[in-house]
């Protein structure tokens, strides 16, 4: 399922987003209603987060705060912009969590010290694979009508600054900020959709590998001389769970999410050295 962001009244939309944190109260006629957009956003994550995207409606969220859906759209106007004010608004949660580790990133504070870039990199990728485990159905947005929010934003400043602040161009960084970006939402969405697997076709991981490779190794009675190389690799553990007690899937995910990132600073950090080579 693939939900575009921004199909909202761009004029209300952004300065929905843009309103700060402030809770926003009704003002109408008759008794003074206990609701804000937050609270009605904050809902609705609710929603996506326990049920999935599927489930969430402006009624669904009307039902979990004992309204009606005619009720919230006084403070949210339709699904659209309610999807767009939920993306922002969880994101804000990660910015927050980067934020407080603030003191115990050096790269972050405003100094010339440019050593700690990578491992400051490491966590910001680091806190938004765990996030995208969080709100799997955020992974739904497409990128390609991007949100515009403000933690949107402050994500891609914090993430900015260490770059800038090691050494890399304004282009470079933007590219950078790309790849990492990406890299992280392409990786994360396998680990994502292997945790609701089971929920979704009622077959455990272990089940359904061990009933496929059994009928592998039947129908492909020729596999190790078809496929010599990936029969090396299997014979040296490629394939091998480290840590039987996790998914499989969830695993192999991380694992190859981080031989990609490293080899990406490995680019990056030749960026900043051709870039202070060049320097007069």
């Amino acid at each position: 399922m693939v939900v575009y962001a921004g199909q909202g009244d761009p004029r209300r939309s952004m300065a929905l987003l843009w309103r700060g944190q402030e809770p926003t109260e009704r003002t109408g006629p008759g008794p003074k209603a206990q609701l804000s957009v937050d609270l009605v956003v904050e809902t609705a994550i609710e929603v996506a987060d326990t049920e999935g995207m599927q489930a969430l409606s402006m009624r669904a969220v009307g039902e979990r705060l004992g309204r009606t859906a005619m009720s919230l759209y006084t403070y949210v106007a339709s699904k659209n912009e309610l999807i767009d004010l939920m993306y922002d608004h969880a994101f804000g949660e990660l910015v927050r969590e980067w934020e407080e580790n603030l003191p115990e990133a050096p790269t972050l504070q405003d100094t010339d010290d440019r050593t700690d870039w990578r491992e400051a990199v490491l966590d910001w990728a680091g806190n938004l694979w765990r996030f995208y485990l969080r709100h799997p159905w955020s992974l739904e947005i497409s990128q390609t009508r991007p949100v515009l929010g403000p933690n949107g934003y402050r994500l891609f400043e914090a993430l900015a600054a260490v770059l800038h602040r090691a050494g890399l161009g304004p282009k470079a960084i933007s590219s950078a900020y790309g790849s990492l970006f990406n890299l992280v939402r392409g990786m994360v969405r396998t680990a994502a959709e292997a945790r609701q697997a089971q929920t979704v076709t009622g077959i455990s991981e272990d089940e359904w590998w061990y009933a496929r490779s059994a009928q592998l190794e039947e129908v492909a009675v020729d596999f190790s001389e078809r496929f010599p190389t990936l029969t090396l690799m299997s014979q040296g553990g490629a394939f091998d769970n480290a840590d039987p007690e996790e998914p499989y899937l969830e695993q192999e995910a991380w694992e190859t999410f981080r031989f990609g990132l490293n080899a990406l600073l490995d680019g990056i950090q030749s960026q900043i050295d051709e870039s202070s080579s060049a320097a007069p």
